[in-house]
C-alpha cells in the first residue's frame, strides 16, 4: 500500500510556490529551529528567527486536533517563542487567498530586510 502524501506538506509546498511568485526570499523547509528537540518548522527564515506552520486538515479529526497534537504544538510554539522566534500559523484558505503570503511579508519586512528583497510582484 503506498502511503499518502501529508496535506500539510502539499500545502507547504503550495505556500512555498506562492512566496517564491511574489518574489520573497524563499524559507528553509522542515527546519529544526528547537535545539535538543525534534520539532520541525513547515518554513523558517532562520536569520531573522520567523517561522511559518501550516494547520492542514482542521475540518478533519487528524493528529493536530487531537489532545496529544493539539498539545505538542502549544509547546513547540512556546518553546519557539521562548527561544526568540516568531511563529505564523496559516491555514489552507490563508494560503490560498494570498492572507498567509501578505503576513509573511509584513514579517519580513519588520526584520529589517532590505526592500529589494520584497519587491511587490503585481499580476
Amino acid at each position: 500500500m503506498k502511503a499518502r502524501p501529508s496535506l500539510v506538506a502539499d500545502l507547504a509546498d503550495t505556500l512555498a510556490f506562492y512566496i517564491k511568485a511574489e518574489g520573497l526570499p524563499p524559507g528553509e523547509r522542515e527546519y529544526r529551529g528547537i535545539e535538543g528537540r525534534r520539532f520541525r518548522f513547515d518554513l523558517a527564515w532562520v536569520e531573522e528567527k520567523l517561522a511559518v506552520e501550516v494547520d492542514g486538515g482542521l475540518h478533519t479529526y487528524g493528529r493536530h486536533n487531537r489532545a496529544y497534537g493539539i498539545e505538542s504544538d502549544c509547546e513547540k510554539q512556546c518553546l519557539a517563542v521562548v527561544n526568540g522566534w516568531r511563529v505564523l500559523r496559516v491555514t489552507k484558505s490563508m494560503i490560498e487567498s494570498g492572507q498567509a503570503v501578505k503576513f509573511i511579508r509584513e514579517a519580513l519586512r519588520r526584520t529589517g530586510l532590505p526592500q529589494r528583497t520584497l519587491i511587490e510582484v503585481k499580476p
